[in-house]
């Protein structure tokens, strides 16, 4: 039985199953966009090396694309929910496609390319911004039932995992054919999406809103004041999540090769061992979840619980084994929890204004991705103590906000509540 009959792909009268190519094609955008920023992590020292610059120059080719993404997501949530998914999501998929050709064209013909190298990633950010956010109010706006959404949000988070899990791997060999070549991937990768949402992916019904911006911030008012608890613990555990992923993985990244000596393939592989887990973690959740917020609820609280627990005991042993045994545990609690979160803003926020509220859990979880790696840097500076202290302690904050911010049955209630206005 393939993985799509075993999410009910397969039914002749499933919405879903009339579907299928339209979430493969919505899911290769977290693909996309995952590689082109994660696949450049293990060969900053090659950049490093070939433009002769600095570790400082070389970590803000990645900053620069999560930072313009941070600020520029909530923009593109709200231009989703006046104007429609797709008309967001192509062009910016074309922008990011550019960047990647312009960062990719500078390190080829020019001399002196960091400046212009910088100005392609920021303009990789941008289409990032208006690309990977509005995956998941697409999905919801996709299907009628709740569980085909949670279903098929597993599929998008899965796919996400699985690009975090190739990144290393391919940005290895391609670098090792043509240093540039990871950039040159990037407008690639982007047509290929772009051609896949065009032909294949339908504008949903009611794609498109008649909502003005000063109703635009009266609605965020509204739904904050009634739900913003539950909201801000969503948004807060996100950033969290990401936070201990993208440092653990430095961490992690670090210990291989100034310790262990693994560096190149060798280092993506065995990298790629807990991001494999997230991503096998992350498909089951999706689909075990189904419409239920309770299952939601729980199973985030305890796989944010299993992350913690983990980075907690990371500080008996710095062997290489231990450590990539349990950082994969930590990462079955993270690919658990992700789905979760995503389906309770789907599932709890109304159509119109579902774009912007995922965008700026997005956005959380992009800032997360940002401060993880450096602030993990000064960190080990002190030793991996305190890191692991920092780690830990985060989790279980982030579990103590699911526990207690979280209620399901009063997020049940959000789908009763008058519709915002648009007018």
């Amino acid at each position: 039985m393939s993985t799509f009959e075993k999410l009910d792909f397969g039914r002749k009268a499933s919405e879903l199953a009339e579907k299928k190519w339209a979430v493969i094609s919505v899911a290769s955008i977290p693909l996309i966009m995952t590689l082109g920023n994660s696949m450049l992590i293990p060969v900053l020292p090659l950049i490093e090396q070939k433009l002769n610059i600095t570790k400082l120059q070389s970590s803000l080719i990645i900053t620069v694309y999560s930072i313009v993404a941070i600020f520029l997501i909530p923009v593109a949530g709200f231009l989703s929910d006046k104007y429609g998914r797709k008309i967001v999501i192509v062009p910016s998929l074309i922008i990011a496609g550019i960047g990647g050709l312009l960062a990719g064209w500078a390190a080829w013909k020019l001399d002196s390319a960091y400046i212009m190298i910088l100005i392609g990633r920021i303009l990789q950010g941008v289409g990032a911004a208006g690309a990977f956010p509005i995956v998941l109010p697409l999905v919801g706006d996709m299907f009628k039932r709740d569980k085909d959404v949670s279903a098929s949000l597993g599929v998008i988070e899965t796919s996400n995992t699985l690009g975090k899990v190739l990144s290393p791997i391919l940005g290895s060999i391609l670098a090792g054919i043509l240093w540039f070549l990871p950039f040159l991937s990037i407008p690639v990768f982007s047509l290929t999406s772009v051609l896949l949402i065009l032909f294949l992916v339908k504008k949903p019904e009611g794609d498109h809103h008649e909502l003005s911006f000063g109703r635009f911030m009266h609605n965020i008012k509204d739904i904050f004041s009634e739900h913003g608890r539950w909201l801000s613990a969503v948004f807060i555990i996100g950033a969290i999540l990401m936070f201990v992923l993208f440092g653990m993985l430095f961490y992690l990244s670090s210990i291989l090769e100034d310790v262990y000596g693994f560096d190149g393939i060798k280092k993506g592989l065995l990298l790629a061992i807990p991001l494999a887990v997230l991503c096998i973690a992350s498909f089951s959740a999706g689909k075990w979840i189904k419409d239920s917020l309770r299952k939601m609820k729980w199973l985030s609280f305890f796989g944010i619980v299993l992350m913690g627990s983990m980075m907690a005991v990371a500080m008996m042993s710095e062997k290489f084994i231990f450590l990539i045994a349990i950082f994969s545990l930590s990462g079955l609690g993270i690919g658990a929890a992700l789905p979760c979160l995503d389906a309770l803003l789907t599932q709890s926020i109304k159509k119109e204004m579902r774009g912007t509220i995922t965008s700026i859990f997005s956005s959380t979880r992009f800032a997360g991705v940002a401060a993880g790696p450096p602030a993990i840097a000064i960190l080990m500076n002190f030793g991996s103590k305190w890191m692991v202290i920092v780690l830990a302690g985060l989790s279980f904050i982030a579990a103590i906000l699911s526990f207690i911010a979280i209620k399901p049955e009063k997020e049940k209630k959000t789908s009763e509540t008058k519709k915002p206005a648009l007018e």
